[in-house]
């Protein structure tokens, strides 16, 4: 039995750059060894060859939306169903994974029941096929020194989680924005540690474009995100890395995150929602703390 499965809905494989940059994450899942299994899901161009190629498992069929967009509560069904692991991750297919993912992830789980292990990212240029042999990760570090650009707080390309949490979510459209955001304000709203692991895992993110989305528009420009936004709940489920409750130091230790004012003022902010699980309260707290958001959004729902 693996201690991880790694889990996602690959974009199809015919486009070049697309197609090299998934095999590369795949590949560096890989060199984890043993302790990580690999599950792709989904019948998009090319995913099953290389699945076969890349000698980890397939599943074809998975629940679509009207826009033939896969469903993310039907993934992580599937995850579930098919594997025994103790670990569940979804990971976004352009992300290259260390080693550190998987000591970070066993000590975490040694320590605590129910947790969600989230983090920043570093984005990198690749242009070419990647070897994940011998004393790669050095190597590879020394790259990422030399050109890596640290991607601003915000969400998070991957989720580490305990099999027993997240056992059902809404119906979310994959690869569109607010269900990654959701994620962290389940687990704020269910007393689950929600732990910020920039410091101590670095996962790097393959530079690619959006030609891939309808009208080659960002996801969060999408109509599905306003989609994943409400079946969410609405924009207050709408958390960052800033609503993370612990943090992990660069030896994996956790600890409570440093309380400034911006943090103050944010749990101050969510308290309604995530203790005393008000939605009506949270409303009246986001209006105290932003005003003129608020008015902007009461107007829109006056002319709608």
């Amino acid at each position: 039995m693996s201690l991880i499965t790694i889990f996602i809905t690959p974009k199809g494989f015919d486009r070049d750059h697309i197609a090299m940059i998934q095999r590369n994450a795949i590949r560096s899942w890989k060199a984890l060894g043993n302790d990580v299994d690999i599950l792709l899901i989904g019948d998009d161009p090319g995913v099953e060859e290389n699945a076969k190629a890349l000698d980890v498992r397939y599943v074809k069929d998975v629940k679509r939306n009207s826009s033939g967009t896969p469903m993310l509560d039907d993934i992580f069904r599937i995850a579930r169903e098919e594997s025994d692991s103790p670990l569940l991750a979804y990971v976004n297919a352009d992300i290259i994974l260390k080693s550190d993912f998987v000591e970070i992830s066993r000590k975490i789980m040694g320590q605590e029941k129910e947790f969600l292990l989230v983090g920043q990212r570093w984005d990198l240029d690749v242009r070419k096929d990647l070897c994940f042999e011998g004393d790669w990760e050095k190597e590879f570090d020394a790259d990422l020194a030399a050109r890596g650009r640290r991607h601003p707080a915000g969400g998070s390309d991957y989720f580490v989680y305990p099999r027993n949490v997240f056992t059902s979510i809404p119906a979310f459209a994959i690869g569109r924005s607010g269900w990654d955001n959701w994620m962290f304000y389940e687990a704020r709203l269910k007393g689950w540690k929600l732990i910020n692991c920039s410091k101590a895992i670095n996962i790097i993110h393959q530079d690619h474009d959006y030609a891939h989305l309808p009208n080659g528009l960002p996801h969060y420009r999408q109509p599905e995100s306003a989609e994943n936004v409400k079946a969410a709940g609405g924009k207050r489920t709408i958390f960052t890395l800033l609503d993370c409750n612990y943090e992990l130091d660069e030896a994996g230790n956790i600890l409570r995150p440093a309380m400034n004012k911006k943090k103050v003022l944010r749990e101050m902010e969510i308290f309604p929602l995530v203790s005393l699980k008000s939605k009506v309260l949270g409303d009246a707290a986001f209006a105290l703390f932003h005003p003129k958001k608020a008015y902007s959004e009461f107007r829109n729902r006056s002319k709608s």
